[in-house]
């Protein structure tokens, strides 16, 4: 609890304390009036101020004034100890209430507690801690164990463990060593690391990631809107109904030459009041969606607001982009076919042949060599654009390229059956076989198409720039549905824009990529998700959802969460409302009195809000 919570239970403490004490002693007429006004001053106090303010800033129809009026109007009628317990049980709602949001905000505030608050440097053997503000691209900035990682970099020395479950969700430790590129909000467990600086701190990651939270309240969900416009102008009509049921009845009474009973009437009137106060639509809604985003986030999920919550709640197609979101988007020797040699010494031909490229497949070759290439043993590389490269090796010719290469050169090859990049190795002018390079498909992507259609998802979707042959084979192999290949980032748009003119009004399309040709994909889909790891700036900023840590399985997940918020919001909605109306109606009709009316408002509030706080727990989604 925090200070102001600790005051208010103290009050809280004192007026039920007095108001036993008071209730048992054997005071009438004003002497009881005085007594039970010390505890409901004790109370109330704070209310009648905000009431009154509210008043004279002509901003009268809130909570406050609700709760003002008909405790006051309770007293009046002589109903002490029910007025002021009216107002006792009203503020350990608004305690409850408070603490609650706090505990919320706190469990967001604990997992987004990633902000580092300085950047070491080191001067003349010394290290200076500097503001991560100042630090420039290309600074070499130290990082012992125990600190955060303030700016993303590229580590030039050194070897640690990180803990990145405050970005990813991810309990696991990660290895990490020179030459791999690490994001900020990370935690150096072990190591000391030097790392070269990539990004400025604002455009870092933890910067984005808390940009992104502290933005995601501002884009309010239909719910929310609707909740917002219904207190505005429920609570001037059941202050207006109150006004009517306290005075036209008895009027009617008196015409009718019966007695009036003003006193039941009014009576009957402020319990209206009581009942009517909306506080658990108005507190439990919002806080079921910040619940929401908090659990999504504590899951490595980052939403942007709570309507792309409640879109994504109702989506039914499901598009991916392929390279990088269902597979890596690295190529790996995947197969060496049709070779007499030894495969490491084929492997070794064809990696010191392509020893001077920068292309993906020569680097490719070179890592699964896996050992020092000595260019020494290199000569005459002849690199031919489009066909591949010839060299020789230990005084060796070695041909290493595509089936151009191969016709190029009179060579006769073995094609391969399985799909890839094909690699056609000739040494000293005879065929040695091919080696097989792929793009490897993600460990849980699978797993996510199926759990997409555990989840009640109608549509799955490929699309990419890659050959038919490929995104067939990757298709099946998941188990996507359709696939579209050889688009071009225009023909991806052209795609999504027909699938959204196919579905249904109420069901959404999601799309999901991680390229910054993706942006624009992202941005016309109903609802896009990029991954955030791996993936570029362009397709996070144009993204709805951002997933830390590339997992496609987190898709289904973040799509259970937000079923799991939206089930909550309405069951929040429609067992308030339910509950007020047939209070109301109770009260109207005599059969509530003031209990009953503390329970519609106070106790409905409390269970909304308990019900709200459920949408945090969603680790086992």
């Amino acid at each position: 609890m925090n200070k102001k919570q600790k005051k208010m239970l103290i009050r809280i403490i004192i007026a039920a304390v007095l108001i036993v004490v008071f209730s048992l002693l054997p005071a009438e007429g004003y002497l009881r009036f005085v007594l039970f006004m010390i505890p409901y001053l004790v109370i109330g106090y704070d209310i009648l101020k905000k009431a009154f303010k509210g008043i004279l800033n002509k901003q009268v129809f809130d909570e406050n004034f609700l709760m003002a009026v008909a405790t006051v109007g309770a007293i009046l009628l002589g109903d002490y100890s029910e007025g002021v317990a009216v107002m006792l049980f009203y503020q350990i709602g608004e305690l409850f209430q408070s603490y609650a949001v706090g505990k919320s905000r706190r469990n967001i505030s604990e997992l987004m507690d990633i902000r580092p608050d300085y950047a070491n440097i080191e001067k003349d053997g010394t290290l200076e801690q500097v503001d991560p503000d100042e630090v420039e691209i290309g600074t070499i900035i130290v990082v012992q164990p125990g600190e955060k990682v303030p700016i993303d970099g590229v580590i030039t020395e050194g070897t640690s463990t990180l803990n990145t479950s405050a970005l990813t969700g991810e309990s696991l430790p990660r290895d990490a060593k020179a030459g791999d590129e690490v994001i900020s909000g990370c935690i150096n467990m072990t190591g000391l690391l030097k790392i070269r600086t990539t990004k400025e701190f604002g455009e870092s990651t933890v910067s984005k990631i808390l940009e992104l939270v502290e933005n995601s309240s501002s884009r309010k969900s239909k719910s929310e809107n609707f909740i917002s416009k219904f207190a505005k102008y429920y609570t001037p009509a059941v202050c207006y109904g109150a006004l009517a049921l306290a005075f036209i009845p008895p009027i009617v009474l008196l015409i009718m030459g019966k007695p009036a009973m003003w006193g039941d009437w009014i009576y009957r009137a402020l319990t209206f009041l009581v009942i009517s106060c909306p506080c658990a639509l108005v507190i439990s809604i919002p806080l079921s969606f910040f619940a929401g985003i908090g659990g999504a986030s504590n899951q490595g999920i980052l939403v942007k607001g709570s309507n792309y919550l409640e879109t994504l709640a109702q989506t039914k197609y499901v598009v991916f982009d392929k390279t990088g979101t269902m597979t890596q988007g690295v190529f790996e020797v995947s197969g060496i076919h049709h070779n007499e040699m030894p495969d490491e010494k084929l492997l070794e031909y064809a990696a010191l042949a392509e020893c001077s490229s920068s292309h993906p497949i020569s680097k490719s070759l070179q890592k699964a060599y896996g050992k020092r290439i000595d260019r020494n043993r290199v000569t005459d590389i002849e690199e031919i654009s489009g066909n591949g490269v010839i060299a020789k090796v230990d005084g060796i010719s070695v041909a290493a390229g595509n089936t151009k290469l191969m016709n190029r050169l009179g060579i006769a090859y073995q094609d391969c059956h399985h799909v890839g990049t094909v690699v056609h190795m000739a040494i000293d002018g005879k065929y040695a076989g091919h080696i097989l390079i792929s793009d490897i498909i993600k460990p849980h992507a699978k797993e996510a198409i199926a759990e997409l259609k555990k989840a009640g998802i109608s549509k799955t979707v490929m699309l990419t720039g890659d050959s038919k042959r490929v995104a067939d084979q990757v298709a099946e192999e998941l188990g996507i549905q359709e696939v579209y290949s050889e688009l071009l980032p225009a023909d991806k748009v052209s795609r999504v824009e027909e699938l959204l003119n196919q579905k249904s009004e109420k069901a959404k399309l999601a799309f999901v990529g991680d390229g910054i040709n993706d942006a624009p994909v992202l941005s016309r889909a109903d609802i896009g998700i990029a991954m955030g790891a791996l993936g570029s700036d362009a397709a996070i900023e144009a993204a709805d959802i951002v997933l830390m840590d590339d997992d496609p399985l987190k898709i289904s997940k973040a799509i259970k969460i937000a079923r799991k918020c939206i089930r909550i919001v309405y069951e929040n909605i429609y067992f308030a409302i339910g509950i007020k109306i047939l209070c109301l109606i109770l009260g109207a009709l005599g059969i509530a009195n003031m209990w009953v009316a503390i329970f519609a408002d106070v106790g409905v509030m409390i269970l909304a809000v308990l019900n709200a706080i459920r949408t945090l727990f969603v680790k086992n989604l």
